[in-house]
């Protein structure tokens, strides 16, 4: 399982999961999305940084892609058994990737941003796809989670939305202040 953070970067939150994952006798990887371990000092750099991957949409899928090769190229790694988790940015993130015809075999994404610069590349999704995401969340408005399910039945995706009433932003991260 690759693993995609928050905007934050990577930080205890992801290495938590990951290591919970392992410990579940899964070999996951935490990946860098901005590269070099950049870590966020505030959230104008994320959003900064955040912005400077989303740029560019190639370098995007392709430093995506890149950790899920890292992760397949493991020995102990099953490559064709793969799959992608993200929080936050790093939801959006997995979805790319899942956008981008990449050997997944499931996608979740918690919390993550439902849009992406090209929706009809999802009809190269072969993964199945969970979307968890709060029906509160300011950042992920219900009509951008409408937006998504529209996509989504234009393809022949297996997917499906969780929306958990009550929750905002980052639920799935206990040292978030949301």
């Amino acid at each position: 399982v690759v693993l995609f953070p928050e905007a934050c970067g990577i930080g205890e939150h992801v290495m938590e999961r990951a290591r919970r994952l392992a410990a579940l006798g899964y070999a996951a990887l935490a990946a860098d999305p901005y590269g070099d371990g950049a870590t966020v000092k505030d959230l104008p750099h994320a959003i900064e940084l955040m912005g400077g991957v989303r740029g560019d949409h190639n370098k995007w899928r392709a430093r995506a892609r890149a950790a899920l090769d890292a992760l397949a190229a493991q020995p102990n790694v099953d490559a064709s058994k793969l799959a992608a988790i993200g929080y936050c940015f790093g939801g959006s993130t997995a979805l790319e990737l899942g956008r981008s015809g990449a050997p997944l075999g499931a996608i979740v994404s918690f919390h993550g941003g439902l849009e992406c610069p090209r929706p009809e590349d999802s009809v190269h999704i072969k993964a199945k796809v969970l979307v968890c995401t709060g029906a509160d969340d300011p950042m992920i408005p219900t009509t951008q989670v409408a937006a998504f399910e529209e996509q989504m039945r234009k393809t022949k995706v297996d997917w499906q939305v969780h929306a958990y009433g009550g929750t905002v932003h980052s639920f799935t991260n206990p040292d978030s202040n949301k």
